[in-house]
């Protein structure tokens, strides 16, 4: 999985106005969402994992209700036996205190248990976290639900850039969805906002669900700043290209050299040249390259590059958040069933700072100040992924709208590709 945090447990949803029957609603309403984002897969598709990053759908399904009974079923409702005592294992990915984990690459060689005995798993969990709900318990069982609901929201992120890679990756280039007509419309023009900086707190205030990476809430001195009024597009990206972008060494971190040197990188992944017209696949299958899109599916090391060719750097992750803390959380995300990145309109968000593409940061992932894991096997989730990974902020066409926000913290390790991850430009302002 790739967003490895967890929740700092606040308040009690019931104290925040959350009652049992809305947070009962809530979970109805996440459990369908991933089963609809699985409904157009057969059996075959579900199986399939097409690189060490994904995992399979059918994989997805299971995982995410061992959760739900490992955390919160298990130990929290009594008389409650579990489902299958090997999934224990089978479905762990990687919580060491919980117990043993296959190698996450050997997860496509799970023909058994089938996918019927996987979505009887998901029921039998189903029914016993609505008992669970029914009764009378503590804030930490609701605050457990709720954890659970942000982290199948997380899978469904996954499920569908997973599946994704896996039709990409397929001869054939399967859909996944039904062609959707490209674009007509054009990008605004790239404008930079000034920005002042200074003395800025950032992180999660603790009035609702967040997870123990977004906090604590503490000060940062941000100098002044040039902030770039859209994520950079395909047209620009090509314009990269052109330039010989890949060909340049000056332009690279000297790891993002190696790794162009490595891949033989030429365009971002999914991208092909055929004649002198550039199509990439998306989960509509092959289509033109649309130059008002915001790139996507570029490394941090393909954003540094571009950031420096441009004249431009990235923008940092406090700098994304000052902004994106006066914006609504509005924009292409995963309820619009779009699945590919449109280009900037304004609108409730003019800046394009949610949805749409993962925005890559010039920020390490490292813990704020005063951070600390969460005790047991729940600390596990997080704080020791905090190492050679960096930050991306804002979300992207298949992030949930309900589980994004300004403080959200997504981390990947810098030649990560697979996700819908773009690119922000920022600069300072002298």
């Amino acid at each position: 999985m790739a967003f490895k945090s967890v929740l700092t447990f606040r308040s009690s949803p019931e104290k925040e106005g959350h009652s049992r029957a809305e947070l009962a609603a809530r979970y109805i309403e996440c459990r369908k969402q991933t089963e609809a984002l699985a409904a157009p897969l057969t059996a075959e598709d579900q199986m399939v994992q097409s690189s060490s990053e994904a995992s399979p759908a059918k994989w997805h399904q299971a995982h995410t209700t061992w959760f739900f009974e490992t955390f919160i079923l298990s130990p929290h409702l009594p008389g409650y036996r579990t489902f299958d005592q090997r999934f224990r294992d089978l479905f762990n990915s990687y919580y060491n205190a919980v117990g043993q984990q296959p190698e996450k690459a050997l997860r496509s060689t799970f023909s058994r248990p089938t996918l019927d005995d996987v979505c009887k798993f998901r029921r039998n969990v189903d029914e016993q976290i609505a008992v669970l709900l029914g009764s009378d318990h503590s804030s930490e069982v609701l605050e457990l639900v709720e954890l659970g609901i942000n982290h199948e929201q997380q899978h469904q992120e996954l499920l569908v850039t997973d599946i994704k890679h896996a039709f990409w990756s397929n001869p054939l280039r399967p859909a996944y969805q039904q062609n959707r007509s490209a674009t007509d419309l054009a990008a605004p023009s790239q404008k930079a906002e000034t920005h002042a900086g200074g003395l800025i707190e950032v992180g999660a205030n603790g009035s609702a669900f967040h997870f123990d990476n977004e906090a604590p809430r503490h000060k940062v001195f941000v100098q002044p700043f040039r902030f770039a009024t859209r994520p950079a597009t395909c047209g620009e990206y090509l314009a990269f290209m052109d330039d010989r972008g890949y060909e340049r060494p000056e332009l690279w971190l000297s790891d993002g050299w190696k790794a162009v040197l490595a891949h033989g990188w030429k365009a971002p992944l999914y991208w092909e040249k055929h004649d002198k017209e550039w199509l990439h696949f998306t989960c509509s299958g092959m289509r033109k390259v649309e130059e008002p899109e915001p790139v996507c599916h570029v490394s941090y090391y393909e954003a540094d590059a571009f950031a420096r060719w441009a004249g431009a750097r990235l923008t940092t992750e406090f700098e994304w958040e000052l902004v994106a803390a006066q914006a609504q959380v509005e924009g292409n995300l995963l309820e619009q069933g779009r699945f590919h990145p449109a280009p900037a309109q304004g609108g409730d968000d003019p800046l394009q700072l949610f949805g749409d593409v993962w925005e890559w940061t010039a920020s390490a992932y490292l813990p704020y100040p005063g951070f600390k894991a969460a005790a047991g096997a729940l600390g596990e989730y997080n704080g020791k992924f905090m190492s050679g990974q960096m930050v991306l902020r804002g979300g992207s066409c298949s992030t949930p709208r309900s589980h994004i926000r300004a403080t959200y913290r997504n981390f990947f390790p810098p030649e990560t590709r697979w996700q819908f991850s773009g690119i922000r430009l920022a600069d300072d302002s002298l």
